[in-house]
């Protein structure tokens, strides 16, 4: 599969409707740990979403605005185990693409958990996690906010498979994304979780203690369904209200408007960025 987050080969030895733009304060007591007035009005997305190794060109993302299958785009927009350089990605590329009507859907590829698999360059340990967690955080803040992406926009905290099965690793990795989110919340940033739905993103649905978890999970789920609700892996009451995105495919090599990408597809019905 593509480099999104860590290398090919680390990705795969670690895993051993166009819709419209709603302002919606639905689901904040589930997003954030503030009171709700302190919070700048959700901006969600319900509909189609790509995400690509690397943002596009300028020209690519004004070829597929016309031809209107996807509506929403998810770029990386920090972390040391980021797979891809980003040249296009810039304050004035953001910019551009929200006037043109594309929702943006930030992803921050922090530190690994301690027994996983792949190569990478930032792991945290037991020891680590609740530290690790803050630094990357206020990490993820600062490259998104130097991007345009205001307060009140999710962050969504790329978490690739570990095993769940292994207690201390699992407690560490949970410490560490319930540190991460904590933090975004004391700056008025939304927590989202990407994972797998057999490992990191399943460690997030069933945790027992729900105390500073991410509001908005994504889950990679390769069945083709284009849905967030039909294949809902979990207890279908969590992560209602506009809180849930499904990538369903990966690797899919699409031309549009005669400029060729090769994206993963997901299934969108949760909180975009807010541009500045």
């Amino acid at each position: 599969m593509a480099k999104h987050r860590l290398s090919r080969k680390g990705r795969y030895v670690a895993w051993a409707a166009t819709g419209v733009v709603v302002a919606a304060a639905a689901g904040i007591a589930a997003q954030t740990s503030m009171a709700a007035p302190a919070w700048p009005t959700q901006k969600t997305y319900t509909g189609r979403a790509f995400d690509a190794c690397t943002a596009p060109s300028s020209s690519a993302m004004k070829a597929w605005t016309k031809d209107g299958y996807y509506g929403g785009v998810a770029v990386y927009v920090g972390g040391k185990n980021r797979g891809c350089a980003q040249p296009k990605l810039t304050k004035s590329w953001v910019k551009s693409v929200d006037s043109l009507g594309w929702r943006v859907i930030p992803l921050y590829v922090g530190a690994q958990p301690p027994c996983q698999k792949s190569r990478n360059k930032e792991r945290f340990t037991a020891a680590t996690a609740q530290s690790v967690g803050v630094s990357n955080a206020n990490d993820a803040i600062a490259k998104a906010s130097a991007l345009g992406i205001r307060p009140g926009s999710p962050i969504y905290l790329n978490m690739e498979s570990y095993d769940i099965a292994d207690k201390a690793c699992n407690d560490a990795t949970l410490n560490y994304v319930r540190s991460f989110t904590k933090t975004l919340r004391a700056k008025t940033y939304r927590a989202g979780l990407y994972g797998f739905s057999t490992s990191s993103a399943k460690a997030i649905a069933t945790a027992k203690d729900r105390t500073d978890l991410p509001g908005n999970l994504w889950y990679a789920l390769w069945n083709g369904r284009e849905t967030t609700t039909q294949d809902w892996p979990w207890d279908p009451k969590l992560y209602t209200n506009h809180s849930r995105a499904h990538q369903y495919k990966a690797n899919s090599k699409e031309s549009r408007g005669g400029h060729t990408i090769t994206v993963d597809r997901n299934a969108w019905d949760a909180p975009v960025a807010i541009i500045g």
